[in-house]
């Protein structure tokens, strides 16, 4: 059973979240999402958490993972909402009883792979796994194999901000392909969905004077 289709990407919706997701220059990256803005506004957070929770609540799914660390903020009311487990899929080190997947590249450059706890993924689960943001894909790809290495199912990737930019860009873009990499991992058969694209989030940022893009690997 495919997902309630009643709220869709870039919708009305998402067009009004938009105006509280300004982009700032931030790790020298010209536009930067920063959801702290909506997660400024109660009534903005509560109506993203509803709109995941709707288009999840048909759905079987037997644990929500996040991921670290925005993930983690999106992940437990929606949730909670669900009635659902929630799991941490972290940076190496940082929890016990964990396995782990090979490292992978972000946007912002490599990254060591993420982990899960052992116990908190059963074979067969069914899992949707949150994020606030997918670009490359590659934190998402890491998490779909952390899935599957535990034997179990990733339903969705859900995140508020998709960047269609790198699903599938020209070769002489220069720019790195969600799809191919997702088809060299084998995780062309997980679906991914974003509240909002790019097409939308034209809320530049007021930047104050003597603002500095002290921004770092993260």
């Amino acid at each position: 059973m495919p997902p309630k289709l009643k709220y869709s990407q870039d919708g009305p919706e998402a067009k009004e979240i938009a105006q509280y997701l300004p982009y700032f220059p931030f790790k020298g990256i010209p536009r930067f999402y920063d959801i702290g803005g909506f997660l400024y506004e109660p009534a903005v957070f509560q109506k993203i958490v509803d709109i995941f929770a709707e288009r999840y609540s048909e759905l079987q799914i037997d644990v929500i993972a996040g991921l670290d660390a925005r993930g983690f903020v999106l992940g437990p009311p929606i949730a909670l909402a669900l009635k659902k487990p929630f799991v941490m899929m972290r940076k190496a080190g940082k929890m016990p009883n964990t396995i782990t997947s090979e490292d992978y590249k972000t946007e912002y450059g490599s990254r060591s792979g993420l982990t899960v706890q052992k116990d908190k993924i059963m074979e067969g689960h069914r899992v949707l796994i949150i994020d606030d943001l997918v670009a490359t894909g590659g934190t998402l790809s890491s998490a779909i194999s952390l899935v599957k290495m535990l034997k179990g199912t990733v339903v969705e990737c859900a995140c508020v901000v998709e960047l269609k930019m790198f699903i599938d860009p020209p070769a002489a873009s220069g720019l790195p392909s969600r799809t191919k990499l997702f088809k060299d991992l084998g995780h062309s058969d997980v679906p991914v969905w974003g509240l909002i694209s790019e097409d939308v989030l034209t809320n530049e940022a007021k930047l104050p004077d003597g603002y500095v893009d002290d921004g770092e690997e993260h």
